[in-house]
């Protein structure tokens, strides 16, 4: 599928801000700041707020609690409509990055995670945490700026919502399910298909969420990054076999070199056409 995902940055007095946003995924927007001195008058988000300090420190105020100080590692979630402000320190500079999630888009998310199962509301006033949270909402964010499909990119932020955001228990392990094989099977025989989450995770009888969850509990990755790792194993047969980079790439499904030499690249650590000329020496 084309992508169709826009990129706006501007740069001021060393200041640095970018922001991604895609039509096709219109429930989340992706902002990253760097070097800001600015400072923001109290305001609100109709969103749900997700944020993590790159480097500096910043002073968390929200409604009537305690101003929060947050430095280098923290993430932070701000419900929707709060009132609150984030500054950096006078003649002080800081770089973080955001991740804005439509109000509803979460609560229905939420609403598919098993009755059994724990989750926040968006009652809280602030979340940190320096171990997981801040590689994960990094990774997500390099993710949403990436030439990738927007229902890979669908499929990583429900991820995402149910990593990060699901707080619970530790669980005794499940049986590996009984669909799984076929499903795997599916993305890679027709690695080459648009898959919409939705339609894999009925094919099976489930929610979005428990199937997302149940996949990556038993692959360590997401549908849809299994199904590229298909793509980049074919392309790597179809290249060694003389097909050209742009057949390759069409054929696979990609919309357009981009994509496939970043998905290439981030799994065989050289372009296909570094690796198809190391294959004729």
């Amino acid at each position: 599928m084309p992508h169709n995902h826009l990129i706006f940055s501007f740069a001021a007095m060393g200041m640095t801000q970018v922001f991604w946003h895609d039509p096709a995924l219109p429930f989340v927007e992706c902002r990253r700041a760097q070097h800001s001195r600015a400072c923001y008058r109290p305001h609100s988000h109709p969103t749900l707020s997700i944020g993590a300090v790159d480097a500096g420190h910043t002073t968390l105020s929200i409604e009537c609690a305690q101003p929060v100080r947050l430095t280098a590692g923290d993430v932070v979630l701000i419900p929707p409509h709060r009132v609150h402000s984030c500054n950096p320190d006078r003649d002080g500079e800081w770089s973080y990055q955001m991740l804005y999630l439509e109000e509803q888009w979460v609560l229905d998310l939420l609403s598919e995670s098993p009755s059994s199962v724990p989750r926040i509301t968006l009652d809280p006033l602030s979340w940190q945490d320096k171990a997981g949270g801040y590689g994960a909402l990094s990774q997500l964010s390099a993710d949403l700026f990436a030439p990738l499909e927007c229902e890979h990119k669908e499929s990583l932020l429900i991820d995402f919502v149910g990593q990060l955001l699901v707080m619970r228990a530790p669980e005794p392990a499940e049986a590996r399910p009984e669909w799984l094989p076929e499903i795997q099977q599916r993305l890679d025989q027709q690695c080459e298909a648009v898959w919409p989450i939705g339609q894999l995770a009925a094919a099976v009888g489930l929610s979005r969420f428990h199937f997302i969850r149940a996949f990556h509990a038993n692959t360590g990755m997401t549908p849809h990054a299994f199904q590229l790792d298909c793509r980049i194993n074919r392309a790597r047969r179809l290249l060694r076999a003389g097909v050209s980079l742009a057949e390759t790439a069409q054929s696979l499904g990609f919309s357009d070199q981009s994509h496939f030499q970043h998905a290439f690249k981030q799994r065989v650590a050289v372009t296909p056409r570094q690796y198809l000329g190391s294959q004729q020496r």
